[in-house]
């Protein structure tokens, strides 16, 4: 197969408009934001489908997203530019044996995996705040105002921020002469805190469909020699994506403090990724 010298002549249909679409979408976060302050990722990013602001059509608009909230970081250009250069290096090859079509089912049903597998390990990670929060609304008090202050409250954004400083400042105003009335704002300030707190866990990026990729690149081309630039050496396609895909298992079942990559989206993007060639597979459809 022969993609070309030059940079866009090898592209095939369906990866060059999927590369133009996220490059646009990019460039618009960054005109929106630096312009209006405007984070389209508030909008079209992918949040909680509790959430007030989830919508359904996120499960496909995250994945064109790769900024939020600051798009002027060189760390998000890389994101979007390793994601692009993986669907460069291996879309392209997957599209050609498959057909723009199929490339493109399987595009959007690994993203949208990857998105599902996605929310089901963050409510994991979010049902302790709502068991708190449920606590409380059902025994306020001071006493236990104080304890989720101290021990659960989690302060994830600005806006935040400032509902906290405000709430605490009127609540402190009002305990002493009113304790009633500070006891029926804390229930109203936990119920802002709960839709800030969900509205909190925004999700972008074309990872989770990237990795599909490379699942489906490693299991169509087992035996294609990749060379790696860390460390610099050889390693079928096979045994690179198992080894990645490892990698993400373990950095998500760790899930370190300090790490806000969507690990469980990559391994959602394999996973689907898997299910669906084995089903093309069994019905004959597989190349």
């Amino acid at each position: 197969m022969n993609f070309g010298a030059s940079p866009f002549g090898g592209l095939t249909t369906a990866v060059k408009n999927l590369i133009l679409i996220n490059v646009i979408f990019y460039v618009a976060s960054l005109v929106f934001y630096g312009t209006f302050g405007f984070a389209i990722e508030d909008y079209l990013g992918l949040h909680l489908p509790t959430a007030e602001a989830f919508n359904p059509f996120q499960l496909v608009t995250y994945m064109f997203l790769h900024a939020y909230f600051s798009p002027g970081e060189g760390i998000i250009f890389f994101h979007l530019f390793f994601n692009m250069f993986a669907l460069f290096m291996f879309g392209r090859m997957l599209e050609v044996v498959w057909g723009t079509r199929r490339f493109l089912i399987y595009y959007f049903v690994t993203g949208i995996g990857a998105a599902i597998v996605h929310i089901l390990t963050q409510y994991i990670e979010v049902m302790p705040m709502m068991d708190a929060i449920t606590h409380y609304m059902n025994n306020a008090s001071p006493e236990n105002l104080k304890a989720f202050l101290n021990e659960d409250v989690q302060i994830r954004s600005y806006e935040m921020k400032q509902q906290f400083n405000e709430f605490v400042q009127s609540y402190n105003q009002l305990i002493d002469n009113n304790p009633d009335k500070a006891i029926a704002l804390s229930k109203e300030y936990m119920v802002q805190y709960r839709n800030g707190y969900l509205n909190s866990f925004v999700t972008v990026g074309a990872s989770g469909a990237v990795f599909g990729i490379l699942l489906a690149f490693g299991m169509l081309f087992p035996n294609t020699q990749l060379m790696l630039l860390f460390p610099p050496i050889p390693i079928k396609a096979k045994y690179f994506v198992i080894i990645y895909g490892l990698v993400e298992l373990f950095l998500g079942i760790r899930n370190f403090s300090m790490d806000n990559v969507a690990h469980w989206a990559h391994l959602g993007g394999m996973l689907f990724g898997f299910i669906l060639i084995k089903y093309w597979k069994n019905r004959g459809i597989y190349y």
